[in-house]
């Protein structure tokens, strides 16, 4: 097993848990069973408390009960909502051919204009680029789960959104580069390709694949991977620089997927769970 550095916030490596393995339990994932399933990442026990009280206290976590009267944890509604959204990103084999986009264009009362600074953060974080000042674009599939976003947050009263091609006057290979940081997305993909790139060809040279080993390389390269495809909106190759490193990355962790996540159901005692 190829370990890697940066080790990843115990938050975030608690919802990636959840995401790839805790949401198909049959109920709530005790608490005994985080500590174990963390620790073979690195996480130690206080760390897992301390960040499940955070994930409580936003939401995306209900203490409950399990059949044995256990202590535990299951997803609110919300916070299984946002990773079935996840899904169709994270999990893409490859961009739709749809080329069309998105707009939305929003206006925020001054009297609100703590909503204004959360608009623009979600837009961002939802792939989104900047065409002007409150005028976002985005690939139109990333339409349905803005909407569902932002009706979440109660946002949606100050957004119109609108559907079309560009027609110019500047190609829209150079406004591209104008709406969306193409280098800062380039180098979050190159540092991914640098963390797991590695792990996935010693992967490929082994015959066996031990459950908590796969669990362990498998739950790192989801936790680094699962961002990536919000940063990188996943736009038409045509429109990107020469050697974009997006195909490679997602490569690698399409690679690790396969040869992984099954084997590390095992080790989380959620062999019949499937994405």
């Amino acid at each position: 097993m190829i370990i890697v550095s940066d080790q990843p916030a115990p938050r975030s490596l608690i919802v990636t848990l959840y995401g790839a393995y805790g949401r198909f339990a049959p109920g709530p994932v005790p608490v005994a069973e985080l500590i174990r399933l963390l620790a073979a990442v690195g996480v130690d026990a206080p760390s897992v408390r301390s960040s499940v009280s955070r994930l409580k206290r936003r939401g995306l976590l209900l203490p409950a009960r399990t059949d044995q009267g256990a202590a535990g944890y299951e997803l609110s509604e919300e916070a299984r909502q946002l990773m079935e959204d996840g899904d169709r990103r994270i999990y893409a084999t490859a961009p739709p051919a749809d080329e069309s986009w998105v707009l939305a264009v929003f206006s925020v009362p001054e009297s609100e204009r703590q909503k204004r600074h959360v608009l623009r953060s979600r837009l961002s974080g939802l792939g989104f680029g900047t065409a002007a000042p409150g005028v976002w674009i985005a690939p139109a599939r990333l339409y349905e789960e803005t909407r569902n976003t932002l009706r979440r947050l109660r946002l949606d009263p100050y957004v119109d959104f609108f559907r079309g091609e560009h027609l110019g006057f500047a190609p829209t290979v150079e406004a591209v580069a104008r709406w969306w940081d193409l280098a800062a997305i380039a180098k979050q993909h190159e540092t991914f390709l640098d963390r797991h790139a590695r792990v996935l060809h010693a992967w490929e040279r082994r015959t066996d694949t031990p459950p908590e080993e796969a669990y362990r390389d498998y739950l790192l390269a989801l936790d680094s991977w699962r961002h990536l495809p919000y940063a990188d909106p996943g736009l038409p190759a045509r429109l990107l620089p020469e050697d974009w490193p997006g195909a490679r990355s997602a490569a690698v962790f399409r690679g690790l997927h396969e040869r992984l996540r099954d084997a590390g159901a095992e080790f989380a005692g959620l062999r019949d769970s499937a994405v």
